[in-house]
């Protein structure tokens, strides 16, 4: 499927070195004011080129808008755009004609398709993540409107850990350094990490935090619908995603469930039912309950790697494979946006869902 979401979908289309990529957002809803410098704001986070750290592939990641918004308002209509791939080496990559890396989609979507385009490793290169920040932030032009704030950060590279809870950053801090982490201290050893993985050919994975501010009460469906289901399928939707969880998460297995359970009491100031602690991570029973929401999001090394790796030719035989090109040792800083962006599109989507159940507008 190359469609996401319910109400507001995504479609995108293209392969990472084809003369473009895109896609059309439906069930957006009409009369919303489209800040196209805040769009491409979300585009410059994730594109490639930003520092150090990242590939140095250059591309614009230019949107052009062609359907659904007239004189900067939506329509209602869906909305077509379309972003130019405009630096591309196609020559690194003709290894994989005959070649597959290990732990790349190279090989599932040859045994799966056959013929695919495996250049820059086509349909399966994280350069489609362009579109969902396009998506993501006509999504968070809409959630902002609502009082929503969808904010991520890098929380681990490898074995250095951020163990500061969110609540306890200043997530203003997080644009200060390539890395995307608040804790400049931290952030540091991150960027140290990064710097000598990459000079010895190797990538390095990490996890992303996500905190989700002013989501209202009762988005989510009951059983098979659930929010935290949902934030899961669009997580691990993500190119070298591997984990997903929410609240305590693993963590909370330790716990007994006096420990973990968060009281109720009543909130003056808010004037609603509100919890003590925040263990649940915002949601219960599938459905959200006031509080923010956050979340954790591992992503794995990137199988990409600028030094030999034993592997199998497209006959079966035992060969062995050194990438060339421009490849991200750790995704992790151009993964953030992507991350928001995600979650932007998945809150958005069930908040239209759960207007169903206004009765006001019955």
């Amino acid at each position: 499927m190359n469609t996401f979401g319910n109400i507001f979908r995504l479609t995108s289309f293209g392969e990472s070195h084809g003369e473009m990529i895109g896609g059309i957002i439906d069930g957006c809803p009409s009369g919303i004011p489209i800040d196209l410098k805040l769009i491409q704001k979300e585009l410059d986070r994730r594109k490639p080129g930003q520092s150090a750290i990242t590939t140095q592939r250059r591309e614009s990641d230019r949107v052009t808008f062609v359907s659904g918004i007239y004189e900067g308002v939506t329509t209602g209509a869906p909305i077509g755009f379309i972003i130019p791939n405009d630096n591309h080496h196609s020559s690194d990559y003709e290894i994989l004609r005959k070649h597959f890396r290990p732990s790349h989609a190279d090989l599932t979507y040859f045994l799966k398709y056959r013929n695919c385009d495996h250049r820059g490793g086509g349909r399966a290169s994280a350069r489609e993540t362009a579109t969902r920040c396009v998506a993501g932030a006509v999504a968070k032009l809409i959630l902002q409107s609502l009082s929503i704030k969808v904010v991520a950060y890098t929380s681990q590279v490898g074995s250095i850990k951020l163990a500061t809870p969110y609540h306890e950053l200043n997530l203003k801090l997080i644009e200060s350094t390539p890395v995307r982490c608040p804790d400049l201290e931290v952030a540091e050893k991150m960027i140290r990490l990064i710097e000598e993985v990459k000079s010895q050919g190797d990538t390095v994975g990490g996890v992303i935090t996500c905190v989700c501010l002013g989501v209202p009460a009762g988005l989510g469906e009951p059983v098979f619908g659930k929010l935290h289901a949902a934030l899961g399928n669009a997580m691990l939707s993500i190119n070298a995603v591997k984990g997903f969880e929410y609240g305590m998460g693993f963590e909370g297995v330790q716990y007994r469930g006096s420990e973990m359970n968060d009281p109720f009491f009543y909130d003056e100031r808010q004037k609603r039912i509100a919890t003590r602690t925040n263990h649940s991570g915002g949601i219960q029973g599938g459905i959200s309950n006031g509080e923010p929401i956050y979340f954790r999001v591992a992503f794995k090394p990137v199988p990409t790697l600028l030094r030999e790796q034993k592997t199998l030719d497209i006959e079966g035989n035992e060969s062995s494979l050194t990438m060339k090109g421009r490849h991200d040792p750790c995704v992790l800083p151009r993964a953030v946006p992507v991350v928001e962006a995600m979650a932007s599109m998945t809150l958005l989507d069930h908040y239209l869902i759960n207007r169903c159940y206004d009765l006001d507008v019955l």
